[in-house]
């Protein structure tokens, strides 16, 4: 089979087939005729270490993406990178768009040996001069769509199989700004739900309508893959895979080890497993998982470097289970926050690393006037706990930390020990004290307001080339 692996920015589990009224009706039908993963979750909920972790099936600490790709962290071993692993099974493998595993997208040079290094053997990007702020990338979203679409029937049947990874930079802010028409139509504010714990006003609703947009645009793209698979004759013999990298960038999800960073939709068409059609799986899943079953699928040996566990059985069985719980970290996005949280069906836990910072690293969460409105009423001088545990059966929006309620000594205990015996097992760094910097990595001061500050009195470090 082929693989066709597609992938938005930041988009979360805000799509129409996870029952959000967001206007993404292509999405919606490819559900329909594919299995959805209800309870999938990444491995890191920040842009370079989860796709990191999905495209190598390894975890942030070991696979070297602790942070962003742009910001001086790079994978350990290329040869891990999915890429690389069927190029050498005799796939030809194509990048269009997006892929925030190694350097940077931009310049387009750069984004050629980037995507050489890592294992592509097609690069269909489009260059993005003339896109002059992140609002107007969506029409590079789309022009990257049709360079997909001319790949696809140019090609055929003819040749090796292939493997198209195909990176929308939407849903990412800045949103695309809404016409006097769209505001008073299909994106209307008025009648917007606002994001899971995001305060509802005026402000929040016009923001979320940006986001449907933004969700709608990359929808088309999605369509235009899909319609061109079926008139190639291809759709029946690809393996499809849709997914994103973590949460909506709003405070308290994209960054946030809470469900709203780490969940994520994963809507996977296995042409072999029809049964599968239309059905959902509730057990729980992890992106480090899709490698491993991608292999089962195209009955390739797995590298011995994979931590996941394939989920194949599911096609057929979407009650089967294949792990008991799933695990996430983060290390850095701008600042240095290292966490790490298990989760089962039942229970979250997380623990923070840092015991010289409790406040929030501001730095980590993206810019937006949702953000501002938490600094101005004082969110710089909250802080975290050390640890938290959630009861997700009566506290699915983990709102409620019970660290200190004795009926849940056990649970708390048993979530513990899991945690460690996962740290020990993968090698975690943590485990030996504070997280050595590389002197080529830009990170900010963990008092730092914003993400792309121009003050070097932000930074902890910012290597000048």
């Amino acid at each position: 089979m082929n693989v066709v692996y597609v992938h938005t920015h930041d988009t979360g589990k805000y799509i129409k087939p996870y029952g959000k009224q967001v206007p993404t009706p292509n999405l919606f039908s490819f559900a329909q005729e594919a299995l959805l993963f209800s309870n999938a979750f990444n491995g890191s909920p920040t842009c370079s270490p989860s796709r990191a972790s999905f495209m190598t099936g390894t975890y942030p600490h070991q696979n070297g993406m602790m942070g962003l790709a742009h910001r001086g962290f790079k994978l350990v071993d290329f040869n891990w990178h999915m890429a690389s692993f069927l190029q050498s099974r005799e796939y030809e493998t194509v990048l269009c768009g997006v892929q925030h595993e190694h350097r940077f997208w931009k310049p387009l040079e750069q984004g050629h040996e980037a995507a050489k290094e890592l294992g592509y053997t097609t690069h269909l990007t489009a260059d993005m001069e003339g896109y002059q702020d992140s609002a107007s990338l969506a029409g590079w979203d789309e022009e990257n769509a049709l360079k997909v679409v001319e790949y696809v029937r140019n090609r055929g049947k003819s040749g090796k199989p292939f493997f198209l990874s195909y990176g929308l930079f939407t849903t990412h802010r800045e949103y695309p700004e809404l016409t006097e028409e769209e505001a008073e139509g299909v994106y209307n504010p008025n009648y917007i739900e606002v994001a899971h714990g995001t305060f509802p006003d005026e402000k929040s609703r016009l923001d979320m309508a940006q986001f449907h947009k933004s969700a709608h645009i990359a929808d088309a793209c999605f369509g235009k893959v899909m319609e061109v698979l079926k008139e190639q004759d291809l759709f029946n013999e690809t393996l499809i895979i849709f997914s994103t990298d973590h949460g909506v960038a709003n405070p308290f999800m994209k960054g946030s080890l809470s469900d709203a960073g780490i969940g994520v939709p994963l809507i996977i068409r296995n042409p072999e497993a029809p049964a599968s059609f239309g059905r959902v799986s509730d057990q729980l899943v992890s992106h480090l998982d899709v490698f491993p079953t991608i292999c089962d699928c195209l009955r390739l040996e797995k590298p011995g470097h994979l931590e996941g566990h394939s989920f194949i059985e599911m096609f057929q069985d979407p009650y089967s289970k294949t792990r008991e719980a799933v695990f996430a970290e983060t290390n850095f996005h701008t600042s240095y926050e290292p966490a790490r949280c298990i989760r089962t069906s039942r229970y979250k836990y997380i623990k923070y690393f840092d015991g010289e910072w409790t406040k929030y690293n501001l730095s980590n969460c993206d810019e937006s006037e949702l953000k501002e409105r938490l600094i101005q009423h004082g969110w710089a001088e909250k802080s975290k706990e050390k640890e938290y545990l959630f009861d997700l059966y009566f506290d699915p929006a983990e709102g409620k930390n019970l660290v200190n309620d004795s009926d849940y000594d056990e649970p708390l205990i048993m979530m513990r020990r899991a945690l460690h015996h996962w740290q020990k097992e993968t090698g975690d760094p943590l485990l030996d004290g504070k997280l050595d910097y590389s002197p080529s990595w830009k990170v900010n001061k963990r008092s730092s307001l914003k993400p792309s500050s121009k003050n070097p009195e932000d930074y902890e470090q910012w290597p000048q080339d």
